[in-house]
């Protein structure tokens, strides 16, 4: 088998024991498994839970705090166990590990979001496998943001990887609560996560260590989906349990065709999905075939209306003249000189503008909608 990129996501719930510690025995499972996938010579990058549920017994909690404080506390104190924890059982293996410590924040700027790939390629470069978990000692939305599944989702797709695993401490999707529907049905294979498939899945988690449940599972490997990641959703045991699920053969389900659409580049990441969009472009029929059809640039001759105030190195969406939306890109000029622009002929505005950067929108910082729906 070709060398693969696998993103692991492991919960709080598939780490911890009931009095919330690290348990030495699911790590060593954990990272047992994760050495075999590095032996066989695949790059491996781990989103892991368990820093709150880890830390909350050092502070001298009896539970998970409830509170924004104690959250953080425990997170603080959390990291530094399940970080040495990691590095003691990869050692085992003659393995380092490194910690990367992300918030959602961190996709939402290009540069920050650039300079977090750029990391995380240098060190699977080094054959180090990063351990990436939400910085919940300073986040305050992150802390209840799915027990880090869609951050998973967001990693794999920032590093292009071939397969998302989610391990959990349920061994797939059921078309009903196998807890107590002992005839419930396990989805092996889903192509594709619909409206009625989210509507159906709880939201909450029958952990107690926990944040996420398996609907922020589900959308979590939506997202992945979209970014061209096959995700596995399940469970397993013993050091060749990743290989399994590799390999097609795991407790769970899998989510999503083996021949997706490839996955977006960083840059069409950022815009795609994490940047804000601060105004619209109504464009004319023919800039609309040279974006789409001819994969050309929005020159100014082809602007109708402009809507909003944006700087340039903004974000605006473009719509056709049904105001249908038909993708993302960042503009080179602000809204005022464009609308200074547009009473201008088009001659005149040619000249108004710097040579080297005609374009209002590059076709390197476009997005069509179609290419990151469908």
């Amino acid at each position: 088998m070709r060398k693969k990129r696998i993103v692991v996501k492991i919960g709080s719930s598939s780490l911890t024991n009931s009095q919330g510690e690290v348990s030495d025995f699911k790590l060593k499972d954990h990272t047992d498994a994760i050495s075999r996938l590095k032996q066989d010579g695949h790059d491996v990058i781990i989103v892991s839970s368990g820093a709150v549920a880890s830390g909350y017994s050092g502070l001298g909690y009896p539970s998970r705090p409830v509170t924004i404080a104690g959250k953080q506390a425990a997170a603080a104190v959390g990291q530094v166990r399940l970080l040495n924890a990691y590095a003691n059982q990869f050692m085992k293996h003659d393995l380092v590990c490194a910690q990367l410590l992300l918030t959602r924040q961190d996709f939402q700027k290009r540069e920050q979001m650039t300079h977090a790939y750029s990391a995380l390629s240098e060190l699977l470069k080094r054959n180090v496998i990063p351990i990436i978990n939400e910085n919940d000692s300073v986040s305050l939305e992150e802390l209840t943001f799915g027990d880090n599944d869609m951050l998973s989702a967001l990693v794999s797709g920032l590093v292009h990887a071939d397969l998302l695993i989610i391990l959990t401490d349920i061994n797939g999707l059921y078309n009903d609560n196998p807890h107590h529907n002992p005839n419930a049905k396990r989805y092996d294979f889903l192509p594709d996560i619909t409206d009625e498939l989210l509507g159906f899945a709880k939201s909450t988690s029958r952990s107690k260590v926990g944040t996420g449940g398996m609907k922020s599972k589900l959308l979590a490997a939506q997202t992945a989906l979209s970014l061209g990641v096959r995700t596995f959703i399940g469970t397993g045991e013993g050091e060749n349990k990743c290989l399994q699920i590799l390999h097609g053969e795991g407790d769970g389900t899998y989510i999503g065709d083996v021949n997706l659409k490839p996955s977006l580049k960083v840059p069409e990441q950022w815009i795609a999905l994490h940047s804000p969009v601060s105004g619209n472009i109504e464009i004319d029929d023919g800039a609309v075939t040279a974006l789409l059809d001819q994969g050309k640039s929005l020159l100014p001759a082809g602007i109708k209306h402009i809507n909003g105030h944006f700087s340039a190195g903004e974000v605006i969406q473009l719509l056709d003249r049904n105001n249908h939306v038909l993708g993302k890109g960042q503009v080179n000029y602000s809204s005022d000189t464009l609308k200074a622009m547009k009473q201008l002929s088009n001659q005149d505005s040619l000249e108004f503008i710097p040579k080297q950067h005609p374009e209002v929108i590059h076709r390197d910082n476009w997005v069509s909608y179609k290419k990151w729906t469908d």
